[in-house]
């Protein structure tokens, strides 16, 4: 598994001041893509401990309310177990933090009973499709896609968007 880059302060990735890592490799090449550079899986540096380890000690700075996952497509049969690994190791070390995550796969489809989902607190799922594009659409790129408060919709059994 590799990643494309990792902010140190990102503002634009979920509330809040955050850490973000984008993850490197996708199948689903949106037709405008925010990020094209993230789609080859060759790309990027080597995910490794290292990189998990950078990730949690720039998280845990009082500034810093939460993780921000990425990509390329972080939950991918080639990114989902690193990206498992790194948000369980998150949530251990720094509970009371928040995980955003972006996905093109869908939460009730795609991702139904996968480990992330015990970690993450907010996923944006569906792919960006272009002629839905609004820039005024808050978190999300395209109408399509969902703010998912995802504790709280596995809790209940149902899809809970945050508005």
């Amino acid at each position: 598994m590799r990643y494309s880059k990792i902010r140190k302060m990102d503002i634009a990735d979920g509330p809040g001041v955050r850490v973000s890592i984008f993850m490197q490799g996708c199948e689903f090449n949106c037709k405008k893509c925010f990020n094209p550079e993230t789609h080859d899986f060759n790309g990027g540096k080597e995910f490794t401990q290292e990189t998990i380890n950078k990730v949690i000690d720039l998280c845990n700075n009082e500034n810093v309310k939460g993780l921000s996952i990425l990509g390329g497509e972080p939950l991918h049969p080639k990114n989902i177990e690193g990206t498992t690994k790194l948000a369980k190791e998150f949530k251990e070390k720094l509970p009371n933090k928040n995980i955003w995550m972006w996905s093109g796969f869908s939460f009730d489809k795609e991702l139904k009973n996968k480990e992330i989902l015990n970690y993450v607190d907010v996923l944006v799922d569906g792919p960006f499709i272009e002629n839905l594009s609004n820039p005024m659409l808050k978190w999300k790129g395209s109408s399509n896609q969902r703010v998912i408060d995802v504790q709280k919709s596995l809790k209940e059994n149902q899809i809970f968007e945050i508005e």
